[in-house]
């Protein structure tokens, strides 16, 4: 697996799995408007703390975002937390 290739699909995947525009996930993570769209191109990759970041406002934890088998983390979560 070359993980240039999937981690722009997989940012893409989680990112529009909870109805989050590219240029408002841009913003919020104090970036210039295209900088996920430069990222989910394959034209960029983000720093580790801006990975981070990305996995805090996606709430995933960097284990889950490369976890490309689970499509939804967030809504295993929520599902698990219901199950409690």
């Amino acid at each position: 697996m070359i993980y240039e290739n999937v981690f722009p699909q997989r940012l893409s995947q989680l990112r529009t799995n909870q109805g989050i525009s590219a240029r408002d996930m841009s913003l919020s993570l104090g970036q210039n408007p295209g900088y996920i769209n430069t990222i989910e191109n394959g034209k960029a990759f983000p720093t580790m703390a801006n990975f981070f970041a990305m996995c805090d406002f996606l709430h995933v934890t960097p284990m889950e975002f490369f976890d490309f088998g689970n499509r939804n983390p967030e809504k295993i979560k929520e599902l698990t937390e219901l199950l409690k």
